[in-house]
């Protein structure tokens, strides 16, 4: 079930936790107001020009949520958000024991054999413009109503 890991592997592992709980670290800092981030992602410039909400728009309220703990609200307003946090998250706590203790899941290294990174982009883009789908759905109902 667990394999060996060599110190490259548990370098990276190290990398990545680290990574990601400083990234969450500056999430939370951001939820919680002590970090304001309005000026730098405010205002979309797709948003002014069109006049609807550009793929993007919603992923930093998205990645506040989650930073919140509200994961379902965060996978409501962007769902790529969502996932990509999740999948942060899920990386930080495989890669942990790699780093501390030098194992990892033997069934990752058969995963990520088999895994292709053309198809995880095709994925994310699907799950991109069917978030997009949604928003601007939300966006015309809200423009009619």
């Amino acid at each position: 079930m667990f394999v060996r890991s060599s110190r490259r592997q548990r370098v990276r592992a190290g990398i990545l936790t680290v990574v990601v709980v400083g990234l969450f670290g500056v999430f939370h800092l951001a939820a919680t107001g002590r970090i304001q981030v309005d000026r730098w992602v405010e205002p979309c410039g797709f948003k002014q020009r069109y006049g609807f909400p550009c793929p993007t728009c919603g992923m930093t309220t998205s990645v506040l949520a989650f930073a919140r703990g509200r994961i379902l609200d965060s996978f409501y307003i962007q769902p790529v958000a969502g996932l990509v946090c999740s999948v942060m998250v899920i990386a930080a706590f495989l890669a942990l024991p790699c780093a501390v203790f030098g194992v990892h899941f033997a069934m990752l290294d058969l995963l990520f054999s088999e895994l292709k990174l053309r198809y995880v982009i095709v994925g994310l883009v699907v799950v991109l413009a069917a978030g997009w789908a949604v928003t601007l759905a939300r966006a015309v109902v809200a423009r009619a109503g």
